[in-house]
């Protein structure tokens, strides 16, 4: 009877020693919420995890309760801010900080995410032979080079590391696409011959063989990552990883690696407009997706004495862009070279993250309406940047910009995304694209004979179709002049670069462009627009875009959008009223028109204290019957409303930053 009551108290004792089971966590792909810190650890870090505390840790979630938190461990100068065993540790650690993030957020079932520098590692680069090789034979000071032994030796290992030893969730891994370059290593120039043929290597932009030269080493990124993802996660494959722009407006292509999620931080001023393509882009990419904002402004920082940390209201505007197109949210806080983090920042955090909270149920995983399809092409980015995956944005951004002030609601979509459902999209603008692949081009053609529209924005665009616009294009003009853009009865003032241009009778001039120092010249057409099968073609002959990015005219904005209701005069949503970007979604069997508040000096002011609400709005929806429910979230009440001939009209008196007209069938 005594060993049976001592067996049985051993048992109890040994359940009892046991840690309480953890919650389960949200994967990324769940997850909806999360927070990013990072300091980028470095040689003059000797007390990391001095102020690194549960308590620390505690008081993040029980303020802001994200799904994940995502933070330091090895950032662009190389060193580790946890006490690795595989190479390059900060000088100094108080205890294992690490540790206590994952022993706290596991407890409380939040997902732990690390920020690790991939390509960019300037401790790594001092290895001989690690380092990428510029054109002039000097070795990078900061990328590594995809011929060394940088990924085999440190980068699998070390995530490998934190994958088993510490049991965090996945890294978000920073400094990548982005941050490689050219290489003029032997190696890789005795394979860039061997697979080309190509013996003249380029060193600069504007030689021959350079873009080919660029696309051999954007192919070398894509097998480096395919290479350390599937290492890591052939050991631990529950390890989620993403690289920072892989598969975004950095890399506008096709997901051809496993990474887990896709994500970026979005540009710490101009916020919001970064974050409409961003957004626009990343939503058609068939993976799940988050963005970040910055919590804090760069620009601020140059006046002294002026606070550089955004307000609650500047960063859920920033949030609401990406809700809209059904994304997830993560917000960039920096923490202290001891690893700790500034709490008195979190108030503002828990402030964006119930703003986005309240919107989730209903905006996360949505999907647009197609409506308005602007290209952006990745044949045309690549031949035109000179970096492996560098922006040039202008095009793109400026003819969406106008497009969005005016409120319509469009999509940015790759070759890939548009191929097999142009039929989809009412509308489609090229915007001011030098190249297309020509099995591409004509695919754009036969969506127009089919009943399709296509809008070709700038001279180079237009000329890829010149035929089918029933139009001969004469001169270009070498650069930007003066030119009175006329249109409607009135008149404005451009600086621009414009095409000559003839039309065919088939062709009709849509306003017209004058020569102020030559007043008696006939005008040239400012665009023109022809029928093409059961379509329209149009294509505006000057840079309207870029011009629009740089002069922000309200005249040449009118226009743009004057020119997009001709071809396509019947969209499912119109709004009547100003400083509102419109989203037009779908989710859980509802029809959401997003509403985002885009008034003020969001583009040149670094930090907003307050928001002006907009409206009222007028609104009209096409539906096909009676709506059963037409409500505003995330309130929840109901708008009055009329349906009358298969339209709904209604009034939104105030959008203060994001509002969302919910229509149940």
């Amino acid at each position: 009877m005594r060993l049976s009551l001592l067996f049985f108290a051993a048992v109890v004792s040994a359940f009892a020693a046991q840690p309480p089971p953890t919650p389960p966590r949200l994967t990324r792909a769940e997850s909806f919420l999360g927070i990013h810190f990072d300091f980028h650890a470095g040689p003059d870090c000797h007390e990391v995890g001095k102020n690194t505390t549960a308590a620390m840790v505690e008081r993040i979630i029980d303020l802001v309760r994200p799904d994940y938190l995502q933070i330091d461990c090895k950032g662009h100068p190389g060193y580790t801010s946890y006490p690795t065993k595989v190479g390059n540790p900060v000088p100094g650690f108080v205890g294992d900080p690490l540790r206590v993030w994952r022993e706290v957020t596991a407890r409380r079932g939040v997902g732990l995410f690390m920020h690790y520098s991939g390509v960019w590692d300037g401790h790594a680069v001092k290895n001989p032979g690690w380092a990428a090789i510029n054109a002039d034979g000097t070795p990078n000071p900061k990328a590594t080079s995809f011929w060394g032994p940088y990924a085999e030796n440190l980068l699998i290992p070390q995530l490998s590391e934190l994958a088993g030893d510490y049991g965090v969730d996945g890294a978000w891994v920073d400094g990548e696409c982005w941050a490689s370059v050219p290489d003029y290593s032997a190696a890789a120039l005795a394979e860039f011959t061997r697979t080309t043929g190509i013996t003249a290597i380029p060193r600069k932009a504007g030689e021959p063989h350079w873009f080919e030269f660029l696309q051999f080493h954007r192919e070398a990124f894509r097998r480096y990552l395919r290479s350390y993802l599937a290492a890591v996660n052939r050991t631990h494959p529950q390890f989620q990883i993403c690289s920072n722009w892989a598969f975004t407006d950095h890399m506008p292509e096709p997901v051809s690696a496993p990474v887990a999620f896709l994500s970026g931080d979005y540009a710490p001023d101009d916020s919001v407009n970064s974050a409409r393509l961003s957004a626009r882009f990343l939503a058609h990419q068939g993976k799940p997706w988050d963005l970040m904002a910055w919590s804090f402004s760069r620009k601020a920082g140059e006046k002294p004495g002026q606070a550089t940390q955004k307000t609650a209201v500047q960063l859920q505007r920033e949030a609401a862009v990406v809700l809209a197109l059904g994304g997830g949210f993560q917000a960039y806080h920096k923490q202290k070279r001891d690893g700790s983090i500034y709490d008195e920042q979190m108030p503002v955090m828990a402030e964006v993250a119930q703003f986005c909270r309240a919107r989730q149920a209903l905006a996360h995983r949505g999907t647009t309406v197609p409506q308005v399809a602007v290209l952006f092409s990745v044949e045309d980015t690549y031949r035109r940047v000179n970096s492996l995956f560098g922006r040039n944005l202008a095009r793109v951004n400026g003819v969406l910009q106008a497009l969005l002030e005016s409120q319509h609601s469009a999509d940015v979509l790759g070759e890939h995304q548009l191929a097999g459902r142009m039929s989809e999209y009412p509308l489609i603008v090229i915007p001011e694209c030098d190249y297309l692949d020509p099995k591409f081009r004509d695919q754009l053609a036969a969506y127009t004979r089919a009943g399709g529209n296509l809008l070709l924005v700038g001279q180079a665009s237009a000329r890829l179709f010149e035929r089918e616009l029933g139009v001969t294009l004469g001169s270009e003009a070498k650069g930007n002049v003066p030119l009175q853009l006329a249109h409607s009865g009135g008149e404005n003032l451009l600086t621009t670069r414009a095409q000559a241009v003839t039309l065919s009778p088939e062709a009709r001039p849509f306003g017209a462009l004058r020569n102020p120092k030559a007043p008696d010249a006939p005008p040239q057409p400012a665009a023109s627009i022809a029928s093409l099968g059961r379509g329209r073609i149009a294509a505006v002959y000057f840079t309207a875009g870029q011009t629009f990015l740089r002069e922000r005219s309200a005249g040449l904005r009118a226009f743009l959008h004057a020119l997009a209701r001709e071809l396509f005069p019947q969209p499912l949503v119109e709004v009547d009223g100003t400083g509102v970007d419109v989203t037009v979604a779908r989710n859980h069997g509802k029809l959401l028109v997003h509403l985002v508040n885009t008034t003020g000096p969001h583009a040149t002011e670094a930090i907003i204290q307050d928001i002006a609400p907009t409206g009222p709005l007028a609104v009209r929806i096409r539906h096909p019957q009676k709506p059963a429910a037409v409500t505003l979230a995330p309130s929840g009440r109901p708008l009055p409303h009329t349906y009358r001939n298969g339209r709904i009209e209604l009034t939104v008196p105030t959008v203060p930053l994001h509002e969302i007209v919910v229509v149940t069938p």
